[in-house]
């Protein structure tokens, strides 16, 4: 059975592995292996005709644009476009095997019966919506790469689209394609001036008709705690735990994690932990919508340690807290006409748009601080991070006409 270009593009990109690696990330790209369809991406976008294709072979950026058909003089922005080529790390991403659940009955779906993956309706209620729709699962031996690679495949149909289409009026189209994304570094070099629009969206969100212009402040935070080791049989009174006091750590935080928040919740989020008796060290995040919250959360965590180190009575627990990207709204919100252009795309298109703050961070967000005002749409696909992803093959196919409908727009705006 044939596919639209859409999803004939997905197809081919999720069986790249393009896992990015957070332990790596003093790198950019962290893996090479990214680059493969770093190179499949700027050899497609030259076969079609798209203009300004460049490929930085050192830190794995792609960019192209398509040049505007109006007069010179017509004045109409110019729009980027941005997705992201790496994908998480939380699951393997290597041999994907992505199927098609053609006419969705509604169901759980089953997608290893031996060991027992499947797909559950009440962890995932938005397959509510997909009954009858086709959906675009894996095996359940590996994550399916939706995010991003279906907000990649969107962004190459929509250039499809224009170039196979010169009648269509567009002002300039700016595409670029990111690795990294995944461990924070996504736009470590991207280089704005040469991207050459004069604003921006990434396609890399979840459920068709969301948008959004607003995400976390977040935080890295490193914990080191020193304990003392002695043998374990005449260790009574003289021992110190270094593990065991990384959760007395932990449990002295307020109970507020990713898994029992929601919304506009902040959080704090335990993400590794490794060490020994004498010695052991924590990674955690830390995440707030609300400026003022947000350095609330860090205060909470630094007095956490001194406290500890107050119980014991010497400086056993040491904190570094770096600041990892700031929430976009305070730089988007100057031009809420980019947003109000998204939301008309979605309505021309028979979509209702429905805004929310993004609970995680985008590309977007280090680029609107940078001078690129840049939100977020949706892809169509779900389930990021884990294997029971999905996508669903007639919502990205209705992204695509967003996108396209959103050039128009700042071309009819403009009063062409």
């Amino acid at each position: 059975m044939s596919y639209s270009k859409v999803i004939e593009n997905f197809l081919r990109y999720v069986k790249i592995d393009t896992q990015s690696r957070e332990e790596l990330s003093d790198k950019v790209p962290s893996t090479d292996k990214q680059h493969k369809l770093a190179a499949l991406l700027a050899d497609e976008l030259t076969q079609m005709g798209a203009s300004d294709v460049r490929y930085d072979r050192e830190h794995c950026y792609v960019y192209a644009s398509i040049l505007s058909n109006l007069d010179a003089d017509s004045n109409v922005p110019s729009v980027g476009f941005i997705a992201h080529m790496d994908t998480s790390d939380a699951v393997s991403g290597e041999n994907v095997n992505p199927r098609i659940i053609e006419n969705y009955d509604g169901n759980d779906i089953v997608l290893d019966s031996e060991k027992n993956i499947v797909t559950r309706v009440s962890d995932f209620p938005m397959l509510n919506d997909c009954k009858g729709k086709s959906i675009i699962v894996t095996d359940g031996s590996t994550l399916l790469g939706g995010d991003d690679k279906a907000g990649v495949a969107e962004i190459m149909a929509m250039v499809d689209y224009f170039l196979k289409n010169p009648d269509v009026k567009h002002g300039k189209i700016c595409i670029g394609f990111t690795p990294d994304e995944e461990v924070g570094n996504g736009v470590e070099f991207f280089d704005i001036k040469g991207f050459g629009a004069d604003y921006a969206y990434t396609v890399d969100g979840g459920e068709l008709g969301d948008m959004s212009y607003e995400c976390f402040n977040a935080a890295a935070a490193r914990l080191k705690v020193t304990g003392k080791s002695v043998h374990p049989g005449y260790a009574k009174n003289i021992m110190r735990n270094a593990i065991k006091m990384i959760y007395e750590f932990s449990s002295g935080l307020p109970d507020e994690g990713p898994e029992n928040t929601e919304g506009y919740e902040g959080f704090f989020h335990i993400t590794d932990i490794k060490g020994t008796v004498e010695e052991a060290s924590a990674d955690f995040i830390i995440r707030d919508h609300d400026r003022q919250k947000f350095e609330q959360r860090k205060e909470i965590f630094a007095k956490t340690a001194d406290r500890l180190n107050k119980k014991y009575g010497e400086t056993l627990f040491c904190v570094e807290i770096t600041d990892s990207y700031s929430n976009m709204r305070e730089m988007i919100e100057p031009h809420m006409n980019i947003v109000d252009n998204l939301a008309q795309a979605m309505r021309e298109a028979g979509v209702e748009p429905r805004i929310s703050a993004i609970r995680g961070g985008t590309d977007g967000a280090r680029l609107s601080f940078d001078g690129l005002p840049c939100p977020n749409l949706c892809t169509g696909s779900e389930g990021h991070h884990g294997r029971n992803e999905f996508a669903v093959i007639e919502d990205m196919e209705k992204i695509v006409e967003i996108l396209i409908k959103l050039v128009s727009i700042y071309v009819k705006n403009s009063g062409i």
